[in-house]
């Protein structure tokens, strides 16, 4: 059930709905919007009672039953369209954010320099693998601490908020306490105790989109973020495996006017993963400005030909300068800033 409270009630009155919700077997869930605070009510509706005697409450504006599987990403849950404050940087506002930096972080030298760059160009989030999840056991891993480290040395010099992956459940503290967003990548994307742990840390989660996942199960991958008291929660479409070779992946840009009708979290599209081809990337992050994002996420390198990870889907600095410019109209036609 949903209960969605009046505006402008004190927290006195906000917290006795809670506390009934709590009486009548329920667990209340408590999404903050610009305009309505909602409050999703978890539990089975079978055996506990009814909540609609709710609607009588004076703080109560109305009690709605929810009829999707995913119950809390659900637009039904909260009408409006949250949003994510990292750093300061609001994720699904008006302005488009833009997360870029290397796929692996390599040395200082290499994440330093992209860091300034990136930053200059207008980027406001820092990405940056130190944990890397790699289809062979003989391929670069990531430098783990070391690299976290680095991210945060990069974070102090220059002010960029910083996403980076997270592999597992032990280490999801640590890899808390050196970033702003936790990343769940595309072969953790139903791997459910980790997308908890990463919610109990109490940091942003980005969650993205598995590799032959079905939308409805990537929203309900997504109700164990919001289900464990976490509100920060954000999609991304990084492509999924069909018959085409052309590219690494096919980026379906379908799926933001999708999770825009579905769910009331932010969309971010990640073109680098997506196309696997830095020559694509362009005109990917064109499109998925055009068709309503709220970011971006992309992959930047000093030299990406020397690069120790995935080379080939990552623009060079001055490439993404490039891009940055020639975002500007798509940003200002989509209403964005």
């Amino acid at each position: 059930m949903i209960i969605v409270l009046k505006p402008d009630i004190s927290k006195k009155d906000e917290l006795a709905v809670l506390k009934e919700i709590k009486k009548l077997g329920y667990k209340p869930h408590v999404m903050r919007g610009v305009e309505r605070t909602v409050v999703g009510a978890i539990g089975d509706e079978r055996t506990h009672q009814n909540l609609e005697a709710l609607n009588t409450w004076p703080q109560v504006e109305k009690v709605m039953p929810v009829q999707k599987r995913y119950k809390l990403t659900s637009r039904e849950a909260h009408k409006g369209n949250s949003t994510v404050n990292v750093c300061g940087n609001i994720i699904g506002g008006k302005k488009i954010q833009i997360m870029a930096g290397p796929c692996s972080v390599e040395d200082e030298k290499q994440l330093l320099t992209t860091a300034h760059a990136v930053k200059k160009a207008g980027a406001t989030i820092l990405r940056g693998g130190a944990y890397k999840p790699r289809t062979s056991p003989y391929e670069f891993q990531g430098l783990g601490v070391k690299g976290l480290k680095l991210l945060a040395k990069a974070r102090k010099e220059t002010g960029l908020a910083i996403i980076t992956e997270l592999l597992s459940e032990q280490q999801a503290e640590l890899v808390a306490e050196y970033s702003d967003i936790l990343q769940i990548g595309a072969r953790n994307a139903q791997n459910f105790q980790l997308l908890i742990a990463a919610a109990k840390t109490g940091k942003p989660v980005l969650l993205k989109r598995g590799l032959s996942m079905r939308i409805e199960e990537w929203l309900l991958a997504g109700e164990y973020v919001l289900a464990n008291d976490n509100a920060n929660l954000m999609f991304c479409e990084r492509g999924i495996r069909t018959f085409e070779t052309y590219t690494r992946n096919t980026l379906d840009l379908s799926t933001i006017p999708i999770i825009k009708k579905e769910s009331h979290c932010p969309i971010v599209i990640d073109p680098s993963q997506g196309a696997g081809r830095s020559d694509l990337v362009v005109a990917m992050c064109k499109g998925a400005v055009a068709m309503g994002a709220d970011a971006l996420l992309i992959e930047v390198h000093p030299n990406p030909a020397e690069a120790w990870s995935d080379g080939a889907q990552q623009l060079t600095i001055e490439g993404f300068a490039k891009l940055m410019e020639e975002l500007k109209p798509f940003i200002a036609a989509a209403g964005r800033e």
